[in-house]
């Protein structure tokens, strides 16, 4: 290979390099660049004498609920909304942002355009690109009109001097370089265009979903890089670092979402409990902060566009092919469970009920969570426990106690297997090794 050629081979290179950099930094800050300065834009300080339409703030304070913004934007213990909440990924920690009106550490000095470009485009104010642990692809679906809404709610709120610590993230990840990156490959606006096939109470339902509710967000398996799907992708995966499984919920087989009637879907999104169905984990924390606050209306729409996504499947959510166990696990199994669980589930796994009729303990015979293929979620309610979300229709959930000090991976995978096979269960057996991997996952 002569001189001339790798030189030739070089320039290429460089300016391909040239290229795509300079197409990186005009899909992130392009458009910026191209828009005129508007009215609202010049001024960053609002006025304190500025009129504010109650209703606005009331619909802005709804909407917030809608999205669990709390969730995430207040620390445990902290003030409400103020930020400096962890948030932990694959790539290190990142801390949430203050959203009080605080004027050097929150949005005291934001107007509605910087509010709308966080949202729409994922950027601060001044162009800093903010990680994608902010889920700015659910939130670009959010109409102008609902940004506004929510700013006047937060600049109600009392200020709160507070800035968030740096975050941890592994270099480069965090720096401004490789968002600009990341984002050019997998993220891209997508406002909510209705889809005139469809009712507006569908649409209703997929705007909720996609935008605000950012069911994706969990419900979307994540790539090497931590994108996830489209926002209207619900074919469920792993999530990671918290290590729940987020089941494909457009697959009845997993959810019972096509098979179950709309007032179940409802009641269960509005309470955390239905018939034949509890939330549990990170869902469980969605109703307890967002949805349980939902108007029966968006509760229902969110409920029609689910049930569209599914599409009915068999009747297991696991495996038709009965699983045999050796005679050692189904004993063992047996006896952890008359031990520890049939006190509250029952003997033949039917679960309890209160005086008032409410769910106290779920029945576990042909319950979908105990049949799921991945047995993630049923290991991580052994080792750990936990309580059902307290809603106004169901104010005082039962517990389920941690098992982790008491029990072996021996004990938790015989105990799962015996669930998954009995009271006309078929499901795969667990293994001590899958419970060892999550029980170590969760640094236990």
């Amino acid at each position: 290979m002569n001189r001339r050629l790798i030189q030739r081979i070089g320039l290429g290179l460089l300016g391909t390099a040239l290229a795509l950099s300079a197409w990186v930094v005009w899909d992130n800050w392009g458009d910026t660049w191209l828009a005129a300065p508007s009215a609202s834009s010049a001024s960053t300080t609002p006025s304190a004498s500025s009129a504010v339409d109650p209703a606005l703030v009331e619909r802005g304070q709804y909407l917030a609920r809608v999205g669990n913004c709390m969730a995430c934007h207040t620390a445990r213990g902290g003030a409400s909304m103020a930020g400096s909440r962890r948030i932990d990924t694959p790539f290190g920690s990142v801390f949430s942002s203050n959203l009080t009106p605080d004027m050097a550490t929150g949005l005291g000095s934001w107007n509605a355009d910087d509010f709308w470009q966080a949202l729409h485009h994922g950027r601060s104010k001044g162009g800093r690109l903010l990680t994608p642990a902010f889920p700015y692809n659910h939130t670009s679906v959010i109409s102008r009109n609902d940004s506004d809404a929510l700013l006047a709610w937060l600049k109600s709120l009392p200020a709160v001097k507070q800035a968030p610590p740096a975050h941890t993230l592994v270099w480069p990840v965090g720096t401004q370089a490789a968002l600009a990156v990341w984002r050019s490959l997998f993220f891209k606006p997508t406002p909510y265009k209705p889809d005139p096939a469809h009712t507006a109470e569908w649409n209703r339902g997929a705007y909720l979903v996609q935008g605000l509710g950012h069911c994706a967000a969990c419900h979307s398996p994540r790539n090497r890089l931590g994108a996830s799907g489209p926002v209207d992708d619900l074919s469920g995966g792993l999530m990671p670092v918290v290590n729940w499984y987020a089941p494909d919920l457009t697959r009845d087989a997993e959810t019972g979402l096509a098979s179950t009637p709309l007032a179940d879907i409802v009641q269960l999104l509005r309470t955390g409990h239905a018939p034949q169905a509890q939330t549990s984990g990170p869902m469980a924390e969605v109703v307890q902060h967002g949805t349980q606050y939902m108007s029966p209306a968006d509760l229902h729409a969110m409920a029609v566009y689910l049930q569209s996504r599914n599409a009915p499947g068999s009747a297991s959510a696991a495996t038709s092919v009965k699983t045999s166990v050796s005679p050692r696990v189904a004993e063992q199994g047996l006896k952890v469970y008359d031990r520890h669980c049939a006190q509250c589930h029952g003997e033949q796994g039917r679960g309890a009920t209160t005086g008032a009729g409410q769910v106290a303990y779920p029945a576990l015979a042909g319950n979908r969570a105990v049949l799921l293929r991945d047995p993630t979620n049923l290991v991580q309610m052994v080792l750990y426990g936990g309580f059902g979300p307290a809603t106004a229709g169901h104010p005082q959930p039962f517990g389920m106690p941690p098992a982790v000090l008491e029990l072996d991976d021996r004990d938790i995978a015989a105990v799962l297997t015996h669930l998954r096979t009995q009271w006309g269960n078929q499901a795969s057996e667990v293994t001590p090794l899958q419970v060892n991997r999550i029980r170590a996952s969760q640094g236990s």
